[in-house]
């Protein structure tokens, strides 16, 4: 199986890597649009700045790229907010795989930090991603922004209030949490993606 891990401007490209040489795959970290189109699957990772990015995207292309993607495209954190139509982190105008508006955590109590960091539970699963086993299981975040319960939402968690823990429509995937931080719970949703 060939797995693409698409190379851009953002952090956090590595780890999904040795996460998923920890599974037996030699993923290729590429922007080679003709590698990309080709893979099996196809992981869109990011720790970052989404107008920066949305920028480094759209000047090398990528974007175009990325929304015409068939095969199963996993987004991960800013992966996932870039996937979606807007984010109000630098008013940026995003993919729009997702008919979703990316928003800032505003903190309602003095004990409410931002950004969010830390392990959560998740909750009702919608997604090929999951399995019932993973119900209420803990995951591991860290954003200061976060997209609101949805059309497309296939996974909920709280901080705050309720949001995407997951996206998923068509053969796009995403996980606002870090699968490949999330021990042997992240390491079950990688295998359920690449099983896709």
């Amino acid at each position: 199986m060939e797995v693409a891990i698409i190379k851009y401007n953002a952090g956090n490209i590595y780890s999904v890597d040795f996460a998923l040489k920890r599974l037996g795959i030699q993923p290729v970290i590429t922007a080679d649009k003709e590698i990309l189109q080709r893979a099996d699957k196809v992981i869109f990772p990011g720790v970052g700045e989404a107008q920066t990015t949305m920028e480094h995207l759209k000047s090398n292309r990528l974007d175009e790229l990325i929304r015409e993607l068939k095969q199963p495209v996993l987004g991960i954190c800013l992966g996932m907010q870039l996937m979606c139509r807007h984010s109000e982190e630098g008013d940026a105008d995003c993919l729009g795989v997702f008919d979703a508006e990316v928003k800032r955590f505003i903190p309602e109590r003095q004990e409410e930090k931002v950004p969010h960091m830390g392990w959560n539970t998740l909750s009702d699963m919608r997604s090929a991603l999951f399995t019932a086993e993973q119900e209420e299981q803990y995951v591991y975040f860290v954003h200061s922004y976060y997209v609101p319960v949805n059309a497309c939402t296939a996974a909920t968690t709280r901080y705050i209030l309720p949001f995407s823990a997951a996206l998923h429509k068509d053969n796009f995937y995403a996980t606002q949490f870090h699968p490949e931080k999330s021990g042997s719970v992240g390491e079950t949703i990688l295998k359920n993606f690449l099983n896709l």
